[in-house]
């Protein structure tokens, strides 16, 4: 009698553990697909196009071809995903050292090494074509420096060897400007290398508050990034050095582009507005603050903000004289 209660639980069990298999099934793709898009850093991508497009229409001087537009940030967002695969694929030993990182697919074992190689390798290779074919090969070119510029000069050369490691390797970060330039006008000009620059000096006062958040985790894995090297007070003073190079940058794209009156306010007025958060770390920092109290993190979030405002600015100044004639 035992026996045949225990075949009816067992019968009766079977659908709902099949229910649970197949629910298993339908969920697990899902899970890959998640942790091949974490490896891809999707943040980073989403601002590095933020750069991309309005630069492009800069260059057409107005509404560019919107194929064009949707076919470049296709292979740019491929191409800032290859690279961040590739950043992952070689700092997995680090990653598994930082809170911040240990998350990551390669460090929680949910893909292989290989496997996140090859992806680096296809999406790479893929954007380089892509642009190529849809574009033209002097963007396909920039493509692949950037790539190489992030894979190689920054995480295999610099990152672990250097405290300017993000000065240097945040070239890699500025290319976008250059590619989304070229894949309107097949070249590079002035106005793109002032805007190379913008990034490029924006860069530090971008990273750096973060490694300040996230300095004990620097340190845990051996990564010599500025902050874990001199104090916030220092960091701070670097940073107010580079904002200001930063936005002289910015305001010499005014005579040069020529630059209109939307874009002039945005890029004083956020220059501005920026450079004094940078004052008010220092502030901060001098009084001893630290942790939650130093605030870093309201700068870092406070560059993401002048960044899109500037670029924002870039893609609508150039439509101003159409919209509003005789207005500068």
């Amino acid at each position: 009698m035992s026996k045949l209660r225990q075949n009816r639980e067992e019968q009766s069990e079977r659908p709902l553990q099949r229910a649970i298999d197949e629910q298993s099934l339908a969920t697990r793709p899902r899970s890959i697909i998640s942790a091949y898009i974490a490896l891809t850093k999707p943040r980073v991508i989403e601002l590095l196009l933020v750069t991309t497009a309005p630069v492009m229409f800069l260059a057409a001087q107005g509404l560019p071809n919107i194929w064009l537009v949707i076919n470049t940030l296709i292979g740019g967002a491929a191409a800032a995903a290859s690279a961040s695969v590739f950043n992952c694929y070689v700092d997995r030993d680090i990653d598994a050292k930082m809170e911040r990182t240990k998350g990551r697919p390669l460090v929680t074992g949910e893909i292989s090494p290989r496997s996140a190689l090859i992806f680096a390798f296809v999406l790479g290779i893929g954007s380089i074509f892509w642009l190529g074919g849809f574009t033209n090969w002097v963007t396909a070119g920039l493509t692949a420096s950037a790539i190489l510029l992030y894979a190689v000069f920054y995480t295999l050369v610099l990152k672990r060897r250097t405290s300017q490691n993000i000065v240097w390797g945040g070239a890699a970060g500025c290319m976008p400007v250059l590619i989304g330039w070229s894949a309107v006008t097949g070249g590079i000009a002035w106005e793109p290398v002032l805007l190379f620059l913008v990034v490029f000096f924006w860069t530090p006062p971008h990273y750096w508050p973060l490694a300040i958040k996230y300095k004990a985790d620097y340190d845990a894995a051996d990564v010599p990034m500025l902050p874990s090297k001199v104090p916030p007070t220092s960091v701070g003073r670097q940073m107010i050095l580079y904002t200001w190079a930063m936005i002289a940058c910015s305001l010499a794209l005014i005579p040069v582009a020529p630059m209109g009156p939307v874009y002039t306010i945005v890029a004083v007025g956020a220059g501005v507005w920026f450079l004094s958060s940078c004052y008010s770390l220092v502030s901060r920092a001098k009084q001893g603050k630290d942790g939650t109290s130093l605030k870093a993190m309201k700068v870092f979030h406070g560059s993401i903000t002048y960044l899109s405002l500037l670029f924002l600015a870039v893609a609508i100044d150039p439509f101003v004289p159409t919209l509003f004639p005789g207005i500068w």
